[in-house]
């Protein structure tokens, strides 16, 4: 699938600083992950269950 017209959002916790921020976006295949600052390098899809792995790992 192309993330092309993904919905690309990024943490609450990054605030409106132009700081290093990941954007992420939910896709049939999983989850798109790219740099927000530089958005037009490319994404990585990762599986959903990995993601939120991973995510659960950062909160604690």
């Amino acid at each position: 699938m192309s993330t092309v017209r993904a919905v690309w959002r990024k943490s609450s916790y990054s605030g409106n600083t132009q700081g290093n921020c990941v954007e992420a976006a939910l896709l049939v295949e999983g989850v798109g992950v790219r740099d927000s600052k530089a958005p037009l390098l490319g994404d990585l899809t990762v599986e959903a269950r990995s993601w939120a792995s991973l995510v659960t790992g950062l909160k604690r």
